[in-house]
């Protein structure tokens, strides 16, 4: 049996192994600016049962259409906390992709319900950004995430925080 070392093809000798940093530093960012996340997501209805399923999210609202439908709604309504990690998702390889501490989620508002086959995408406006008062290698950033369906409509609304590496720190290391 050949073993092969990390990073390297059968047939071919071993080359480095290149890396990149993703995301952003904490000097890319400054209020105001927005950031019009990917393509976004259609939440499938596989998606949505696997999800509560997973997390014991038992309403009948998400696994039922007669009841969604009593309920008020065209069919079944997709786990609010499902359209929340999706959205949130959404937005990571721009704003915090490159590490760092997530700091919290404030002022989560979930706008209307979502309901299974609607398309979701997101945009971010950077709302704060200040130094770090114990990690001078790092500074706080928030932004302001709306989720919106097809229609155009928001859906969901919260600030996110996080540490961001400065540019200068990580040349540093």
């Amino acid at each position: 049996m050949t073993t092969h070392a990390p990073g390297e093809a059968p047939g071919r000798t071993a080359e480095p192994i290149r890396t990149w940093r993703k995301g952003h530093y904490f000097e890319d960012f400054a209020v105001g600016q927005v950031y019009v996340h990917h393509w976004g997501r259609t939440i499938l209805e596989s998606d949505n049962s696997t999800f509560s399923s997973l997390t014991l999210s038992y309403h009948p609202a998400y696994f039922n259409r007669v009841y969604a439908r009593e309920l008020g709604h065209d069919g079944l309504v997709v786990n609010p906390m499902l359209v929340f990690l999706i959205t949130f998702g959404m937005s990571v390889e721009d704003l915090s992709e490159s590490g760092g501490a997530f700091l919290g989620v404030d002022d989560l508002v979930h706008h209307r319900a979502v309901a299974v086959g609607e398309t979701l995408t997101a945009c971010s406006t950077v709302v704060d950004v200040r130094d770090s008062a114990s990690r001078p290698h790092q500074g706080i950033v928030s932004w302001q995430t709306e989720g919106r369906a097809d229609d155009d409509s928001l859906v969901i609304s919260f600030r996110r925080t996080n540490l961001i590496g400065r540019h200068s720190a990580l040349e540093a290391s």
